[in-house]
C-alpha cells in the first residue's frame, strides 16, 4: 500500500474520530452504548469517548453509531454512500482486538473501503440517474458497508484468502438498512453504520471459526446484486480497474454537519449572505436541485419546511438554507444549527417556510458526478438574485483544504476532550502512516468531559 493511500486513510480516521467524539451527547449514542454494555463481556477494543473495553463487534457497534450519528461523515458521490463510518469503526475494533499495527490498520481500512465503494458503484444506474439502492429505499451505506467492514476485519484478524471470501459471503447475508428515516424521521438511521460495523466484525469472526458461505454470494442467481438490485446492477464494476484506480481517493469530506444533498444550497445561501443579503430581506426563495436529491431534502414539502427536531432539520433543504443565512459557526453551518431548540426558533421556521424546493434539469445533468444547486431569491426591494453552484464545497471539484479539514476536526474534538488532547489526537492519527502503535488513540479518546458532544465552538 502506498504512503499516499495510507495518508488518505489516516485523514478519514481523523474525520471519523472527531465526528464520533462530538456525538456522545446524542441520546441514540447513549442508548446503543447501554445495549452494548449489556451484551458484552470484557474485551480489548475501545469505545471512542468512553472508558469501556468491549469485544470487537460490540465496540464496532457503538463506534459506528457515533461515526454516523451527526451526519458529518465522509461520502463517495457515484456510489451515493458514506464509506468510512462502517469500515473504520470495524477496522479499529479488529485491530485493537488482534494487536495489529498502525500501518496494518490503514491498509485494511483502504481495502475494506474500496470494496464498500465498488459495490455501491456497481449499483449506480445511468438510466435512473441514481443508485439502484437509493431508488429502492435501501441504504447502500450500511448494506455495502457491512461487506467492507467484514473485509477490513478479516484482514486484521489474519484470515487467509478462503476465510476472507467466507467473511464477505457471510456479510452479504447480514447487510441491511432502509432510507425512510431520511424523509420522515426516526433515530434508527443513525445506528445503521454501527450495525454494519458490528455485522462486518461478526462475519469475520464467524469465518475465522469455520463458518462458510457460497462462493457466488455476490453475483449468483440468489446473491447480493440480484437480491438488492435485480438486473439493474453492473457487477463487473466491482473489478473494473481494481488495483490501478482507487475509488477511495475520490472520497469527499463534509464541511457542514447535515445531509450532503443540502450542501450546495448552503453554499448558495452563504454566498448571498457574503454579498450582504439578510434573512429579513428575503420575500421568497426557490432551491433547485437534482431530482434524485429532491426526494431526500424537499419531500414531503410540509415536513421539510417544518422539521420537528434538529435531526430532521439536517435533511431539510429549506431549513439548511435558513441556517446558512442565520447561523455561521464552524465552516459556515455547525452543530448548534441542528439542536432541537434551534430548529424550533420562530425566525428559522419563518425563513424556511419561504423556501420552495424543486427539481432542476441543469442539476440533473450534473448529478452525481457533481453536487449542484440553484438558489433564486426575491428581495424586499423587488430585486431577484440567483446563485448557481456547480458542485458544493468539499466535493472532488472543490475539495476541503488541509487547513479546513484540521479546523473541522479540532472544532469537533476539542468540544469533547479539550484542545490539548484534540491536538495530540490529531498527531497520533497522522503518525499511523509511519506504523505507530494504536495505544495512543485509545488513551486519547478514552473519555469525554461532562456535557461533551453538545454543539458549540472551540473548548479550551
Amino acid at each position: 500500500m502506498s504512503r499516499t493511500l495510507r495518508a488518505e486513510a489516516a485523514a478519514r480516521v481523523l474525520d471519523v474520530v472527531g465526528n464520533s467524539l462530538i456525538a456522545h451527547g446524542e441520546p441514540v449514542a447513549q442508548s446503543v452504548l447501554q445495549v452494548a454494555r449489556r451484551w458484552a463481556g470484557s474485551g480489548r477494543a475501545s469505545v471512542i469517548g468512553a472508558p469501556d473495553r468491549l469485544p470487537a463487534a460490540s465496540a464496532a457497534l457503538v463506534n459506528g453509531t457515533l461515526a454516523h450519528a451527526m451526519d458529518f461523515d465522509d461520502s463517495h458521490m457515484l456510489s451515493v454512500l458514506h464509506p468510512s463510518a462502517s469500515v473504520i469503526p470495524a477496522a479499529l475494533a479488529a485491530a485493537q482486538a488482534s494487536g495489529a499495527s498502525g500501518a496494518a490498520l490503514l491498509d485494511a481500512i483502504t481495502v475494506g473501503t474500496e470494496i464498500c465503494i465498488r459495490l455501491g458503484v456497481a449499483a449506480y444506474n445511468a438510466r435512473l440517474g441514481n443508485s439502484v439502492f437509493f431508488e429502492r429505499g435501501q441504504h447502500a451505506t450500511s448494506i455495502c458497508g457491512t461487506l467492507g467492514a467484514a473485509a477490513a476485519a478479516a484482514m486484521l484478524f489474519g484470515h487467509d484468502a478462503a476465510q476472507i471470501a467466507a467473511a464477505l459471503g457471510i456479510a452479504a447475508s447480514m447487510g441491511a438498512g432502509l432510507l425512510e428515516a431520511n424523509r420522515t424521521g426516526g433515530s434508527v438511521k443513525r445506528i445503521h453504520c454501527g450495525w454494519a460495523a458490528h455485522a462486518g466484525v461478526s462475519a469475520a469472526e464467524l469465518a475465522g471459526a469455520g463458518v462458510t458461505a457460497p462462493p457466488t454470494a455476490l453475483e449468483g442467481r440468489f446473491g447480493f446484486f440480484h437480491a438488492w438490485c435485480g438486473d439493474l446492477a453492473d457487477a463487473g464494476a466491482v473489478l473494473r480497474g481494481l488495483g490501478d484506480e482507487w475509488e477511495t481517493s475520490r472520497i469527499i469530506f463534509k464541511p457542514y454537519p447535515c445531509n450532503h444533498f443540502t450542501h450546495p444550497g448552503i453554499d448558495a445561501a452563504l454566498q448571498l449572505k457574503a454579498d450582504g443579503v439578510t434573512a429579513d430581506d428575503v420575500v421568497w426563495a426557490e432551491l433547485r436541485v437534482a431530482t434524485s436529491t429532491l426526494r431526500t431534502i424537499g419531500e414531503p414539502a410540509e415536513l421539510k419546511a417544518n422539521p420537528p427536531n434538529g435531526y430532521a432539520a439536517a435533511f431539510s433543504g429549506p431549513y439548511t438554507v435558513a441556517a446558512a443565512l442565520l447561523g455561521g459557526g464552524g465552516l459556515g453551518v455547525w452543530f448548534d444549527d441542528f439542536d432541537d431548540a434551534r430548529a424550533q426558533e420562530p425566525a428559522r421556521r419563518a425563513l424556511a417556510a419561504k423556501v420552495r424546493c424543486v427539481a432542476d434539469p441543469w442539476c440533473d445533468a450534473r448529478f452525481p458526478n457533481f453536487l449542484p444547486a440553484v438558489l433564486r431569491v426575491k428581495l424586499r426591494d423587488g430585486e431577484e438574485r440567483e446563485v448557481r453552484i456547480e458542485s458544493s464545497k468539499g466535493t472532488n471539484a472543490r475539495p476541503l483544504t488541509e487547513q479546513e479539514l484540521t479546523a473541522k476536526f479540532v472544532l469537533a474534538a476539542s468540544s469533547a476532550i479539550g484542545m490539548t488532547r484534540a491536538l495530540a489526537l490529531r498527531d497520533a492519527v497522522r503518525e499511523l502512516v509511519d506504523d505507530a502503535p494504536l495505544d495512543a488513540l485509545a488513551a486519547l479518546t478514552s473519555g469525554v468531559r461532562p456535557h461533551a458532544g453538545q454543539p458549540g465552538g472551540l473548548a479550551s
